[in-house]
């Protein structure tokens, strides 16, 4: 289901919300929270942007990279924006794709690390191991901070272990998980990574100052940002400098849904301790995690199965084997097949299409253009279309002529036709298209006036 267009913090995983939505939703349990400050690849800016508004969140800034350099820089380009709007601004790091079931007991948590952090604390969170997990890093604690409740020095960052490893650490007791998420001062962030890495400084500094605003985006320059370090927070800073601290999360319900198993363990069960989502019909099944999108799954006589529908591909895979769907990913980009890397539904700045059927010399799409947006003013050198309006009202230019079209009615755009597309009402609006012609590729597009500056 995550895909490199696509990746798993867009996607609805657990709940109704995506996972990107669920965090930034998450700082409304917090006091004195500014709004957030997103950092993403400039391919996804529109998709995010999206996201946020359907939820209702208007960020403070989204800044987009052309390239990831890793935790470390992407927390410095943060830093400096945040103390230019507030000197004593202390940072909130969470990553975009955790689930957190308890969003109080967080809450609290992020209390007591801000207290640590006016104390200079750069802070990191956590989470009580409940078993022998060797897909994540772990935290060893050292003596605990005074007049801080559950809070201790951080005494090593350890790598992700063996399982024999894994086991000891949760029979010591003073192994944390590592969650990746940190809580400091701006201003104490950038005076270590000046001291420790000067180098990133150095470039996050230049790629914010040379970067230029893009609609609601701030594209940090390219050729500075390229040539930064790729660093994580941990390695960079918090496995070198004396102010690191680590604050117990216990009973948040932390997840960072780093495989289906994982997701699993959150899911409700049956009297089988099976977890079905979607049309799903068994007979026989124990154990199983079973999740159908679009069409019904039927399931006889299988046990720690994981079974998930989607448009795109069918997925069966064996509960011991979860872990190892990247190595499928990595086939399919070695034979160039588009599975791992586009997904079904495509997002555009205006809302999104869905591949519904192609063959040779057509194509059928579905449509959505979000309340007030528009598509580029364009024409086709190689096909012509059929629109149909199947729910909102459309605005059409075809040529010379400007037509309003309602449910039900339709339209015809000519090859060669200068055209646009328009939702001007309150409601989304959606439409089948139907393209015919020698060639149906998205490059075959001639924008002659575009509000997102894609000329």
């Amino acid at each position: 289901m995550s895909h490199q267009a696509y990746p798993k913090q867009y996607l609805p995983l657990h709940g109704d919300t995506t996972l990107v939505q669920q965090t930034a939703l998450r700082l409304q349990s917090l006091t004195n929270a500014m709004a957030p400050i997103l950092i993403t690849n400039q391919d996804q800016r529109f998709l995010l942007a999206e996201q946020l508004r359907s939820v209702g969140i208007r960020p403070n800034a989204i800044i987009l990279e052309s390239i990831g350099r890793n935790t470390a820089p992407a927390a410095a380009v943060a830093s400096l924006l945040a103390e230019r709007i507030d000197p004593e601004a202390k940072i909130l790091v969470l990553p975009s794709d955790h689930v957190i079931l308890h969003p109080e007991v967080f809450a609290e948590c992020v209390a007591r690390a801000s207290l640590l952090a006016e104390k200079k604390y750069l802070v990191t969170f956590g989470i009580e191991p409940t078993l022998p997990h060797t897909g994540y890093g772990y935290i060893r604690r050292g003596t605990a901070l005074k007049d801080a409740e559950k809070s201790f020095t951080v005494d090593a960052f350890v790598e992700k272990p063996t399982t024999e490893l894994a086991a000891e650490f949760l029979t010591d007791g003073s192994y944390y998980w590592n969650s990746g998420m940190f809580l400091f001062k701006a201003s104490v962030y950038l005076s270590e990574l000046a001291r420790l890495e000067p180098e990133i400084l150095r470039c996050v500094q230049e790629a914010v100052d040379k970067g230029e605003h893009d609609l609601d985006f701030l594209r940090l320059q390219a050729e500075a940002f390229s040539v930064c370090p790729a660093k994580s927070i941990d390695y960079a800073i918090m496995e070198h400098t004396s102010y690191a601290a680590v604050v117990e999360a216990a009973g948040m319900g932390w997840n960072d849904i780093g495989s289906w198993t994982s997701l699993a363990d959150l899911e409700p069960k049956d009297n089988n301790n099976n977890s079905l989502i979607g049309n799903v019909l068994v007979e026989n099944v124990h154990n199983t995690y079973i999740r159908a999108e679009h069409r019904m799954v039927a399931a006889l006589g299988i046990e720690d199965i994981i079974v998930i529908e989607t448009a795109d591909v069918l997925l069966v895979a064996h509960k011991n084997a979860a872990q190892d769907v990247k190595k499928i990913v990595d086939r399919l980009n070695a034979s160039g097949n588009s599975e791992s890397i586009t997904h079904q539904k495509v997002f555009r700045p205006w809302g999104s299409y869905e591949d519904i059927d192609q063959g040779e010399r057509f194509q059928v799409k579905r449509i959505v253009v979000n309340p007030g947006a528009s598509l580029s003013l364009q024409m086709h050198y190689h096909r012509a279309e059929h629109w149909i309006v199947v729910k909102g009202t459309a605005k059409v230019i075809n040529g010379g002529e400007e037509t309003l079209l309602s449910e039900n009615q339709s339209t015809y755009i000519p090859l060669g036709m200068a055209h646009r597309l328009e939702n001007p009402g309150k409601i989304p609006l959606e439409l089948i298209e139907v393209q015919s012609g020698a060639y149906l590729g998205e490059d075959d597009i001639v924008r002659f006036n575009d509000v997102y500056g894609r000329n």
